[in-house]
Parts: C-alpha cells; structure tokens; sequence
C-alpha cells in the first residue's frame, strides 16, 4: 500500500472515530481531504509526483518559450530591487561560456555575461523570498519563463572545473547547497539567460545573452611586425586567452608562430614579452593574469627553439590603457601583448 491509500485508510478510521468521539471540524476536513487525493490518485503514482513523471535530461526545447518582442534597453536590462545592492562591481565578461542548468542538464551558452552578487543594504535585512518574486516579476515583463528549479550535482559542478567554479565566482550564488532557478527570454537579437542562486544571507545572478564569437586577434605577419619594431620599439599584439586564464587560444598560435618566425630571422634581436589587460575586475588579480599570459607566450617561443635568454616576461595589468575602457571595443585594444625591443 503506498502512502496515499495508506492516509485515506487512516482518513476513514478518523471519519468513524469522528462520529463517536466529537473530533473537531478541522479533524473532519482533514480526513475528507486524504480521502479525495486518495480518490484523485492514479494508479502507481507516488505522493508529490507529476503524472508525467520526473523530467528527463535534454527534454529542454527552446523553440518552445514564446518569442519575446519586448524593448529591453541596454544589456544587462536588470536592476536590484529597492533595499538590495552588489557586491562591489558587478563583473561584465564580453565573450565566455556558462552551463545554465535546465531539466538535469547543462546547456551551454556562449556570449557575453554580467555577474553580481546580492546583498541586502542593512545588515539582516535579506529576504529570499522578496528578491526572488522581485527578480521573476522582472523576467515576465521582459517577457521570460522560468525553465527549472533544480539542485545541480555536487560532481557535475567539479567536472566544470575553475572556468566556471572561479571564472563565473561573482554570480554563482551557493550552488554546491541550493536550487539554482533557470530563466530565459527567447529573442531574436540573442536569447537571454538568467542563473539565480540564493541562500538565506546572499543570491548570485548571472545574466547571459546568446552571441555568435567573433575572432579579434589578428595574424600581423614577421615582416609586419619588424616594421613596427623598427620604427617604435614596440609592437602590440591582439592575442585570445582562455577567459580568466593564461591559456593561450588555438586561434592565436598562428600569430605567436610568426613572433618565432621574426626571432629566427634576426638571431640577435631581443624582445621583452609585456602582458595588459583591461580595466575590469580587480587590480590584483589583473597584474597576476597579466603576467601570468606574458609568460605563456615566453613558453610558447621557447618551445619553438627560441633561446629564453632572448626574451623576458612581464605584467601590467590595466595600468597602461591605450584605448578607453569605457567602451567594448577600447576595453578589446587595451586586452593586448605587446613587444617590446631590447
């Protein structure tokens, strides 16, 4: 006998005991209602499960979600309600990947992404419940649904390693120990994604619109870049890392294989390899990242036979703008490696 015909059993001994001993209206409802969950109940079906049974992984179809032709603004489109703030800058990633979780799956999106973490103003004053009827009242008027409600495996988080664990830290919210909740707005310009996360002190939300990757490295052929040297002492190199990372793209190897090839040509040129970053996030972290993406292309070189005592490394975060930061594109010019003749 599963649970439910157990509680209606139990509801008709309350209903004969009601009649003997006065038992108490609510008592009387209270078997009533056992008895009609019993009546309504299919076969084999358990308590709290939906006819249909629990979604499978990849039942996701987006085509699905109606089309959304709301004018939305400027992206990130979403603001804190009264009585909530960030967490210091939110972070903005012009290009990155992300899992949003759907139905037991991770769904990739590539695009470009903004990362807060929320907090009340007063010290207390978070209430889960208001920021999340705040965030999804927003998400209809924009013209979205909310696709999942979901604990996401504590393995399947690892398995996404430090590109998402750390890359996507500020708006990921608690997700090793609650639901994360999944919107999207379908549009035609980019459908637009919304991670939220919260516990009972903080929530983390992540705003992901769908947007094609476009290669800003360009290859400056050896020739090119002696030119450059020669006549400015330096040449600035448009080189793809992996996002928050030091990895150097595979897009890219072609442009330091011509850095080796200029090497090669003039065995006693002597480059020192300068790593910058934009403006966004933190100082600190950007002097180590940028040093950290310096080296990597001393390493690369070095492994096509360049002597290390040609080269040095070094980084210098945002420190040295060539461009405005308050623009993508500046911000594009200004994420660089540069040259330097010694």
């Amino acid at each position: 006998m599963n649970r439910t015909l157990l509680a209606a059993a139990i509801a008709l001994a309350l209903l004969a005991g009601c009649k003997k001993e006065g038992a108490t209206d609510a008592l009387k409802e209270a078997a009533a209602a056992a008895l009609e969950k019993a009546a309504d109940a299919k076969p084999g079906q358990a308590d709290g499960a939906a006819a249909a049974g629990p979604a499978k992984a990849g039942d996701f179809d987006i085509s699905t979600i109606p089309l959304s032709t709301v004018p939305l603004g400027d992206f990130p489109y979403i603001t804190l309600p009264e009585g909530y703030v960030g967490n210091g800058d939110a972070e903005t990633k012009r290009i990155a990947r992300f899992p949003f979780w759907v139905k037991g799956k991770a769904h990739w999106v590539e695009g470009r992404f903004h990362l807060v973490n929320v907090y009340p103003e007063k010290e207390g004053d978070y209430n889960p419940y208001e920021l999340r009827r705040n965030l999804e009242a927003l998400i209809a008027q924009m013209g979205g649904v909310k696709v999942s409600e979901e604990q996401i495996p504590y393995d399947t988080i690892k398995s996404w390693g430090d590109e998402i664990t750390m890359g996507f830290l500020k708006g990921l919210g608690d997700i090793y120990n609650v639901p994360v909740h999944t919107y999207v707005v379908r549009r035609d310009d980019g459908n637009i994604w919304v991670h939220f996360a919260q516990d009972t002190a903080q929530g983390g939300i992540i705003v992901g619109q769908e947007k094609a990757f476009v290669a800003t490295a360009r290859l400056l052929p050896a020739s090119e870049m002696k030119k450059q040297l020669d006549a400015a002492g330096k040449v600035a190199l448009q080189v793809n890392f992996a996002t928050d990372k030091t990895e150097v793209l595979a897009d890219s190897l072609p442009q330091i294989e011509q850095v080796a090839e200029l090497l090669k040509s003039d065995g006693a040129l002597k480059l020192a390899i300068n790593g910058h970053t934009d403006n966004t996030g933190d100082a600190a972290h950007n002097q180590q990242l940028s040093e950290g993406r310096a080296k990597a292309v001393v390493a690369l070189l070095t492994a096509k036979g360049i002597d290390a005592a040609r080269l040095t490394a070094a980084g210098f975060g945002s420190t040295q703008p060539v461009a405005d930061n308050g623009t993508q594109e500046g911000k594009a010019k200004n994420r660089r490696v540069e040259l330097v003749k010694q």
